[in-house]
């Protein structure tokens, strides 16, 4: 029996979700499992994996082939590096405390390399959020310009209209108190 340490998925339709299941190489890609070993999320970003680590070197140390996707998640996670180093005891190589070094080194690398790679992550959500709220101000800095413009365009023809009302209000006093003159002029 050929065991395969593979994904099963879960989840609803575009937003996949997966298991990790050691399981048959004959059964269905989400059918009958021996053990799950964890869960695979791509949807977030990293994606978040959770993982019984000492269960899955257990499989793969019984001989379990992992398939692509799990070789890549069980890299990831350091299983296959332990896998690695614990071959190397096995053989003679090296002993099992000078193994356990080497994996707390890898470990330690790996985790500083995600804290950078999440400082990135962050640091260029903010740079975006800050380029947008640049953008929104200019296109705000825009509009109150123009509605400035248009305040002062209708306060300029409203003055023009009273000037222009004011005028012609003189126009015809000064035609009323002209009338009355020529009439008693015409009078006498």
């Amino acid at each position: 029996m050929a065991v395969k340490i593979r994904l099963a998925r879960h989840g609803k339709k575009g937003y996949a979700f997966y298991h990790i299941v050691v399981a048959d190489s004959r059964s269905p890609r989400d059918g009958k499992f021996i053990e799950k070993l964890g869960t695979y999320n791509p949807n977030t970003n990293p994606a978040s994996i959770e993982l019984d680590f000492d269960h899955a070197l257990a499989w793969l140390q019984k001989g379990a082939q992992p398939t692509d996707t799990a070789k890549s998640i069980l890299s990831k996670e350091g299983v296959l590096m332990k896998k690695h180093l614990l071959g190397g005891v096995k053989k003679g190589a090296f002993s099992l405390e000078v193994a356990e070094e080497r994996f707390n080194k890898w470990l330690a690398d790996k985790e500083a390399n995600e804290g950078a790679k999440l400082q990135k992550l962050a640091d260029s959500k903010k740079a975006a959020a800050a380029a947008r709220l640049a953008e929104e101000t200019k296109v705000k800095e825009a509009k109150a310009a123009a509605l400035a413009a248009k305040r002062a365009e209708a306060e300029a023809a409203a003055k023009a209209a009273a000037e222009e009302a004011a005028q012609e209000a003189a126009a015809t006093q000064e035609a009323e108190t002209e009338a009355p003159a020529t009439e008693e002029a015409a009078a006498e």
